[in-house]
């Protein structure tokens, strides 16, 4: 199992409201050390429910949509195996997921098995300008007068275009080769964009772009799906998630009133403190498992990037994600 210590998941945490009993103790503020301009922020974020509500998945619901074809074909003993496209996306690095079917639950992952080399093609645009100040207008297609395939493709890379020259970002994940890639075979058949009597212009949102249209190498990974039976119960599923997710596990009792006055206070807003940490918060991160924090020049002599961290605890029978990051404001 991989160390407590090393974050291996990525949660949205839903929810900011403050602890009440849980975390109730002495209401005083620990202060800030002064002695450095560099702080160490502590941020809490209780969230509610169980952790199989948000590991286990019904593959009927999500998309992308093969993933249930995947997990159908795969417990009834058949090979399943895709190309480009990955079986079971996970929600972050090492971020388990899981099924459950007529009360058994699944573990589902992805295993690269090989490589394909294949061409697509790509879709890029290039504004022209906009329809009401264009002296002339080329011929062009209209962005709704298109076919489904075609739509998306024109969305996807107008984000590209839009983003050309500018500090604005692209879609994670959606843009690809500055444009769009049709990947599917059958869906690129249907396009009225492809071919040699394409549209050489496209208007979306008033707005005239040019069309490239190349065909490019790829290289894929090609995948084959995984599912392993791991539990029989609701409360099996939930030890395996806990030994799986949690970073830490802490109890009201092993805590001293001023540490729980810094888990209340990070709950609230984010908590700092400058190197060296008073004995409550030093005492804190210790019990989190932290230890590595307790050096004053943590960031080179223990290479590590705190701020792209997000961990989990355990508090008596509740969860939080929580993070460490440091700032010198």
């Amino acid at each position: 199992m991989p160390s407590p210590t090393t974050t291996r998941r990525r949660l949205l945490a839903t929810g900011g409201t403050l602890l009440t009993a849980a975390l109730g103790g002495c209401s005083q503020a620990l202060s800030d050390s002064e002695t450095g301009s560099r702080q160490l922020v502590f941020s809490l974020f209780p969230f509610d429910g169980s952790l199989r509500e948000r590991y286990v998945v019904d593959l009927a619901e999500t998309r992308p949509p093969w993933d249930e074809d995947a997990f159908n074909t795969t417990l009834n003993g058949t090979e399943y195996t895709t190309q480009s496209r990955r079986p079971f996306p996970a929600r972050g690095d090492d971020t388990p997921t899981y099924a459950r079917r007529n009360g058994t639950y699944y573990h589902l992952d992805a295993l690269v098995v090989g490589e394909e080399t294949v061409t697509h093609p790509v879709l890029r645009l290039f504004e022209v300008g906009r329809t009401d100040k264009l002296e002339h207008v080329p011929d062009h297609v209209a962005h709704s007068s298109l076919p489904e395939v075609d739509q998306q493709a024109v969305q996807v890379a107008f984000f590209a275009a839009r983003a050309r020259g500018n500090t604005g970002g692209v879609p994670n994940g959606l843009v690809q080769r500055d444009g769009y890639v049709y990947r599917d075979d059958d869906a690129a058949g249907a396009s009225d964009l492809i071919g040699e009597r394409g549209a050489s212009h496209v208007e979306y949102r008033d707005i005239i772009y040019e069309v490239e249209l190349t065909r490019e190498t790829f290289h894929e990974a090609v995948y084959r799906a995984d599912v392993d039976p791991v539990a029989e119960s609701a409360a099996e599923i939930e030890t395996i998630l806990q030994a799986a997710v949690l970073d830490a596990r802490v109890t009201r009792e092993e805590l001293s009133q001023a540490e729980r006055e810094v888990l209340r206070q990070a709950t609230a807003e984010p908590y700092r403190e400058s190197h060296p940490y008073s004995t409550a918060f030093e005492s804190l991160l210790k019990k989190l498992g932290h230890w590595v924090y307790l050096d004053g020049n943590v960031e080179k002599d223990a290479d590590v990037d705190p701020d792209l961290e997000r961990r989990f605890l355990r508090y008596d029978d509740r969860y939080f994600s929580y993070t460490l990051r440091f700032t010198t404001e």
